[in-house]
């Protein structure tokens, strides 16, 4: 008869258990009701993850600190200009008159400006650019036979570089 009387109380501990976790929950379904959830906008869950990422950082640095290694240098992000501003050099008799006395003709592509061009030669052939003109050539209408069109339009640049330096356009 004990067995069996413990039994019971087991089974009442159990109910009681679960009595006070349903209880539990209802309480906090209550909460969630009488307090709408507020939805997060785009700006605070960017400004979450950068400030997690700034956290982890901060770890690191430390945990590297306290194992006595050197903090990480950070390397700086270097965007490769040349394919996003230049197509292609420009050959004509003019440009080759042009680049025997140190300036260089380059086609480009429309969004270029001044500033990027001279960047982009300055890391494709590494000299040093004095000046840089554009040119916008328009286009042009042309015929053959009774259907009629256009020449496409584009942009070039001319580009001075220093004394005693050379581009090598045309590889030899």
């Amino acid at each position: 008869m004990k067995i069996s009387f413990f039994k019971k109380k087991d089974t009442k501990d159990k109910k009681d258990k679960e009595v006070k976790e349903k209880e539990k929950e209802k309480e906090k379904d209550k909460e969630k009701i009488g307090k709408p959830e507020k939805k997060e906008t785009k700006k605070e869950v960017k400004s979450a993850r950068k400030a997690s990422e700034k956290e982890k950082d901060a770890e690191e640095l430390t945990k590297e600190v306290e194992t006595g290694n050197e903090a990480p240098k950070r390397m700086k992000k270097t965007v490769i200009l040349a394919p996003l501003v230049l197509k292609s050099p420009h050959i004509s008799e003019k440009a080759v008159s042009l680049s025997q006395i140190g300036q260089y003709v380059f086609k480009v592509l429309p969004g270029a400006n001044k500033q990027k061009i001279k960047r982009a030669i300055e890391e494709i052939y590494k000299v040093d650019v004095l000046s840089v003109r554009i040119v916008k050539i328009p286009r042009k209408k042309r015929r053959l036979g009774r259907t009629t069109g256009w020449k496409r339009g584009y942009k070039k640049a001319i580009v001075r570089i220093k004394e005693g330096q050379e581009i090598e356009i045309l590889p030899r």
